[in-house]
């Protein structure tokens, strides 16, 4: 499982329709299937139903893009704790220069 798996399925989740998904997460609609697919036998689940139209999420996939948002949410904040320690040497300076 990766952090780009969680991507795609939440992703997928908000867009249901594989297209738009691909779209977003800036891969082709068969990387993005591929990579679903993967995860689903890697979990040994099926996470979406596809033979609706919309897909819809099983029960279990109800389940992991909860927990997926979760994790997703908590690996974004790793960003914004390197951001706000960058920011603390960033800004404007004026020098200015006394003859």
């Amino acid at each position: 499982m990766t952090i780009i798996q969680l991507k795609y399925i939440t992703t997928l989740e908000e867009t249901r329709n594989f297209t738009k998904a691909a779209n977003i997460c800036g891969v082709s609609q068969p990387t993005l299937s591929m990579q679903i697919q993967k995860l689903e036998e890697e979990l040994k689940v099926v996470i979406f139903d596809r033979s609706k139209k919309p897909i819809k999420l099983t029960k279990i996939g109800i389940s992991l893009i909860n927990q997926s948002k979760k994790i997703l949410k908590e690996y974004n904040r790793i960003d914004d704790i390197l951001n706000n320690k960058k920011q603390l040497l960033s800004g404007n300076f004026l020098i200015k220069s006394y003859k």
